[in-house]
């Protein structure tokens, strides 16, 4: 046996799984990880109505006119902001995410924000809080142990031009948003056959799943899986990766829902479970 196949061989799953667990409790409380949002405010009406505050920050923010990306913002030398590094004194455009070259807000040694856009072309400021009160009171992820069981070979088909799929969110009241399928991922277990829809983030297709620990032992709302297809058109979903929705660690988050097949009628005992404070009970 070779020195590297000698080391595959002694790779302990637990190991690995430890490290991506410490990590992901890393991200979760970085400055603008998912703790520190403290405010998600959207901006709109009409851009020549009166600037409006936002809760935490100060400045006065308006809309743009349709086709614009950002907000405008209105401040004084003394409200301390500065956006891409300039301080702010008078009125300056902050751009969007949606822009090539989006702009950076700090408002505080803690503080920071940027401006996100929707599908419909509105714009919202959200305001991260590397000191907030969910970062101080984090205790920790609860998770699952690893469960080989849910390490699933599937099969991803893709589709064409892909198809569309609503999702829900969970403040959109019902409302669904369309979202591009780029394929199908395929798979039996224990004799039920599967078919579920992910969408593409980034490099990666997200799969925002449920099953019937949620609510009971795991975050009610359900859980994402993020999943490569390899070249071959195998796909391997394994459900110990699975994590916790923004939305689990701040309110002001707004998380696609499972849509309904991605809905498992089965425990997945694998993944992460919920958000713990100090005290090992749930942060929210």
């Amino acid at each position: 046996m070779t020195e590297t196949a000698a080391s595959a061989a002694t790779v302990d799953p637990n190991e690995v799984l430890a490290r991506y667990r410490r990590r992901r409790e890393e991200v979760v409380t970085a400055p603008q990880g998912n703790l520190a949002l403290v405010n998600t405010q959207w901006i709109t009406g009409d851009p020549e109505a009166p600037a409006q505050p936002v809760w935490g920050v100060p400045g006065l923010w308006a809309p743009l006119p349709a086709g614009q990306s950002g907000l405008k913002l209105t401040a004084t030398a003394a409200d301390g902001i500065t956006v891409d590094g300039a301080p702010v004194d008078g009125e300056v455009v902050v751009r969007g995410k949606d822009d090539p070259n989006p702009s950076a807000i700090v408002f505080s040694d803690t503080v920071t924000g940027f401006v996100i856009a929707s599908e419909q072309g509105e714009y919202a400021l959200r305001v991260w809080d590397a000191n907030s009160e969910a970062i101080q009171e984090f205790g920790g992820i609860d998770a699952f142990p690893f469960n080989p069981e849910w390490i699933i070979q599937a099969r991803f088909t893709p589709i064409e031009g892909g198809k569309t799929v609503g999702f829900e969110h969970l403040k959109d009241d019902g409302a669904t948003r369309e979202k591009v399928i780029p394929g199908e991922i395929t798979f039996t277990k224990d004799g039920v056959d599967y078919s579920l829809a992910a969408f593409q983030a980034g490099r990666a297709l997200q799969l925002v799943f449920a099953d019937t620990t949620n609510g009971d032992s795991t975050y009610s709302v359900g859980r994402f899986l993020f999943v490569v297809p390899n070249p071959d058109g195998t796909i391997t979903l394994d459900f110990n990766l699975a994590v916790l929705p923004p939305c689990a660690f701040s309110y002001n988050f707004n998380c696609p829902l499972p849509p309904a097949q991605n809905r498992f009628a089965v425990p997945i005992e694998a993944g992460e479970k919920n958000v713990l404070n100090k005290q090992g009970g749930l942060l929210h």
